[in-house]
């Protein structure tokens, strides 16, 4: 044929940044792009969050104004009892407004201030590594990698101290009534507040963050394996970023035409598991993340009925949102954008949710309120049945708000260990809350997400963890080519996270996909296992994945013997 349909075309290659340049990508966008869905989307998650954190020194010190001098009007023990009232009062007015102004303030620090640093330090490291690329080692990556956090820092915080000195003249931190009645006076002030706010923030937590960085032990290759054990070990068969299409001759987005079409690698991957565990049974299948390439409902559809021709492998898998499952907004173009409060994500999490249920749902846990698993996933999405149910078929702002929190409420999910002193597996969700193809791959680990992982783990003191998560955690010790490899996809708030996960280190293990490659490795005392995408790459290419073995060692450390790889042939 001329043009056979099964090759595909440019059109496939539309949103592939491995077809075309991050600059190309960007120049699509910049044409095809609402303009007005785009300035509603900046207001709603930017402006509306900067004028609330502006104006509440203004409204708390207007209260605060107007009780006091309704206090002077009183006497003697009349003043004693308003003073009570009043501190009351205040404390009960306080609250909903410090509500107001630290979430603005948190939305904010994730949507513009933690990201500028995040990506200021990778700029910087992939310009030093493409100036200083001949004969660069892992040790010296170490020490570029190090310098460009402390740079970063410093170029952001003097950046934003210079910002903050410049809108200082024009804000205003008290105000009355009348000023609060009187709108236009505290316009500008209010704009001015909320800039001075977030640039002095950033001028302190760029250095915090930067000397942290700097400090902390970087990631490296894992210096060796345990010896193969010679008595029981857990197996876990590593999977990610599967990608499933919904078409025969569907072809995935990130690498388009260049990468294999339809799912026949996926399912030549299910046949050959279930060969190995007819052998040698396994313990856990683990699939981090992206089981679809978009979170469509004919991708799920596919992904589901190839689980079900292997019902031994689907009674061991245990999957988690990967950012192609819940952010992808339209595959076929980058420059598609959500409206914060449209129902189009809450839909693409009412899938993965649903489908995580269907696997799992009966043999993970969800976290209570005292830090506990206690009720099965689907325990836990019982009561919401008809609410999901009736928002999926008849779709609608109200009912995706009735479900607002839902999706991130179950996580961490945990699957217990069977005894005491075995292997626990605790699901994340990693995926930032973006609503916008361009910026899909974002990740992020929230404070409250890791605070009911902490406490879970504490639920079972003997026990070892498998830590599953979609996003790598930092860049790794290994060359990368493109800009657009590294920036945007590891987690925004990594060096954090990693921090926090340095207490539970030595009984855990870290497993991820996103990059689709193949690295084991440490970050401090956390080991760390990446995992490389068994269907995605050339066609004439061999594909592959990895067999885990952990076992606990004579320190009680969990230790790693060296993995099994198991090769996926073309045909």
């Amino acid at each position: 044929m001329l043009l056979d349909p099964r090759h595909g075309d440019f059109e496939d290659n539309a949103a592939s940044p491995e077809q075309r340049s991050l600059l190309a990508i960007v120049g699509s966008l910049l044409v095809e792009i609402s303009p007005a869905k785009l300035l509603f989307a900046w207001t709603i998650s930017l402006l509306l969050p900067g004028v609330l954190l502006g104006l509440a020194p203004l409204v708390a010190s207007a209260w605060i104004s107007s009780l006091s001098q309704h206090a002077l009007a009183l006497s003697e023990v009349g003043a004693v009892l308003a003073l009570v009232v009043i501190a009351a009062l205040g404390w009960l007015g306080g609250r909903p407004l410090l509500q107001v102004a630290e979430t603005s303030f948190w939305s904010l620090n994730a949507l513009a201030v933690q990201p500028s640093y995040a990506f200021t330090r990778e700029a910087l490291g992939h310009l030093a590594e493409l100036l200083w690329r001949a004969g660069a080692t892992s040790a010296s990556r170490t020490r570029l990698r190090r310098r460009c956090s402390v740079g970063a820092g410093i170029l952001l915080s003097v950046g934003a101290a210079s910002i903050a000195a410049l809108a200082w003249p024009a804000s205003q931190w008290t105000a009355t009534i009348n000023d609060l009645v009187l709108i236009h006076r505290v316009v500008l002030p209010t704009f001015a507040n909320a800039v001075v706010l977030v640039s002095f923030y950033l001028a302190v937590a760029s250095l915090a963050w930067s000397v942290a960085d700097a400090s902390m032990e970087q990631p490296a290759d894992l210096a060796g394996f345990a010896a193969a054990p010679s008595g029981g070990c857990w197996r876990v068969a590593h999977l990610s970023d599967l990608h499933v299409v919904g078409e025969r001759y569907g072809f995935r987005i990130e690498s388009g035409t260049a990468g294999p079409r339809g799912n026949e690698r996926f399912n030549r991957l299910l046949a050959r598991l279930a060969e190995i565990h007819t052998v040698d049974p396994l313990d856990h299948v683990l699939i981090s993340g992206d089981m679809t390439d978009a979170g469509r409902p004919v991708e799920w559809a596919e992904f589901l009925d190839a689980l079900a021709g292997h019902p031994e492998l689907a009674a061991r898998i245990i999957m988690l949102p990967g950012n192609h499952d819940v952010n992808v907004v339209d595959r076929a173009n980058p420059a598609r954008l959500d409206l914060p409060f449209s129902p189009g994500k809450r839909l693409r999490q009412m899938r993965t949710l649903s489908a995580i249920a269907a696997v799992q749902g009966d043999r993970v846990r969800v976290i209570d309120g005292y830090g506990k698993p206690s009720a099965t996933l689907n325990q836990a999405l019982a009561p919401y049945h008809d609410r999901i149910t009736q928002f999926a078929q008849h779709g609608g702002v109200r009912r995706a708000a009735a479900l607002r929190g839902l999706f991130d409420d179950q996580f961490p999910m945990i699957l217990p260990p069977d005894q005491d002193g075995g292997l626990g597996i605790a699901i994340l969700n990693s995926n930032a809350e973006t609503h916008f193809s361009f910026t899909n791959a974002l990740g992020l680990v929230s404070e409250a997400q890791t605070r009911r992982l902490e406490a879970a783990i504490r639920h079972f003191p003997t026990a070892c963890w498998t830590i599953a998560l979609h996003h790598h955690l930092m860049e790794y010790p290994m060359p990368v080519k493109t800009f657009a490899e590294r920036i945007g996809t590891a987690l925004i708030n990594g060096s954090w996270f990693v921090r926090r996960l340095q207490r539970f280190s030595d009984r855990s293990v870290v497993m991820h996909g996103h990059r689709h490659i193949d690295w084991i490795g440490t970050c401090g005392a956390s080991k760390v296992v990446s995992a490389p995408s068994p269907v995605m790459g050339a066609d004439d290419a061999v594909s592959y994945f990895y067999i885990h073995r952990m076992m606990v060692g004579p320190d009680r450390k969990l230790c790693l013997a060296e993995p099994e790889r198991v090769e996926i042939a073309r045909s």
